[in-house]
């Protein structure tokens, strides 16, 4: 018997604009993305989250890899996130919590996950978030939001995925779960909604980085290019997933959240949203420098950091200016 959360067709499924491919970053981080579609599906607007996005900051190795946070969605969509603890077959806890309505946030290997065929679908080995909707233990078919969109699984992969197959090696831990509760809550109006966001996008603010992350990053970007040149492709991908992509994604993410206060009669964003486009333009841009001095064995000018920086100060100031100074 099939259970599902609210009944889809992966072939007439229709993704959120965030993933539209005319975006610099079709897909963000695996976490941020099964979000956005969950949301989309579910019939609330996921931009209306985004204020995290402004707080992010170099972290020494990396950039953050930047998450909605569980208050944030419970606060403006009464979903309310909890931990799931796995203490019996991770397929029973699926079968049980989607029966009950709720999505399940899972990390899967990506091995067995038909829809990254060509990346990592039978190729390798990789930790990705999913949310499972929809599941038939008896028929061996899963449904799931990944990345862009929703997916189905079935057969040897549902078996393997899921461990079906026998008890896994003691190795192998138990992954992260989330269920989803979604409270019984009245309606609420499109003018709620954007101030609650604002009251969000406030409190973001007082959460920016105490220094200039592109400052911090300068140095340490500089340092890391040299051992990156003697390193093979896959360390660039995952090199550039954890810094260039993480910040560029994510002010994207930045850009998109402003355009949509614009539509909503917020005003003085213009300049704003051209700073936070840019630095995302930026760091697509770096990626494709990085990889052909990676492949050519030469430096990087690394000027544009600099740049970067700059906009990020003008930036943040602006929005400082316009949304904490007038209270």
């Amino acid at each position: 018997m099939t259970k599902h959360v609210f009944p889809l067709d992966p072939t007439a499924y229709s993704r959120h604009a965030i993933h539209a491919q005319e975006r610099q970053w079709a897909e963000t981080n695996c976490y941020v993305d099964v979000w956005i579609e969950l949301l989309h599906a579910w019939g609330f607007e996921p931009i209306a989250a985004l204020p995290f996005t402004l707080a992010i900051d170099f972290e020494g190795d990396q950039w953050t890899f930047f998450k909605f946070p569980l208050a944030d969605l419970y606060h403006l969509y009464g979903l309310d996130v909890q931990e799931l603890q796995i203490w019996q077959p991770l397929v029973r806890h699926l079968d049980e919590q989607v029966g009950m309505g709720r999505p399940v946030l899972v990390e899967l290997d990506s091995y067995y996950l038909p829809d990254t065929a060509g990346t990592a679908y039978q190729l390798g080995h990789v930790k990705s978030t999913v949310a499972v909707i929809e599941i038939d233990v008896a028929g061996q078919r899963m449904g799931y939001f990944h990345g862009q969109g929703y997916y189905h699984l079935s057969g040897d992969d549902f078996v393997n995925i899921l461990h079906l197959s026998g008890v896994p090696h003691p190795s192998v831990l138990p992954p992260y779960v989330e269920i989803v509760k979604r409270r019984e809550a009245p309606p609420v109006s499109e003018q709620a909604l954007v101030q609650t966001s604002l009251n969000r996008l406030k409190a973001e603010l007082q959460k920016l980085p105490d220094s200039n992350p592109f400052e911090k990053f300068k140095p340490r970007f500089a340092a890391d290019l040299q051992w990156l040149a003697n390193e093979p492709i896959e360390t660039f991908h995952q090199y550039s997933f954890a810094t260039l992509r993480q910040f560029g994604a994510c002010y994207e993410l930045t850009a998109t959240y402003l355009r949509w206060l614009q539509g909503h009669g917020i005003a003085g964003l213009e300049r704003s949203v051209e700073q936070f486009d840019g630095l995302s333009t930026g760091a697509k841009s770096m990626q494709f420098q990085l990889a052909r001095a990676m492949a050519r064995k030469r430096t990087l000018d690394l000027a544009a950091v600099d740049q970067m920086a700059a906009t990020w100060r003008m930036a943040t100031e602006d929005l400082k200016a316009r949304f904490l100074t007038a209270d």
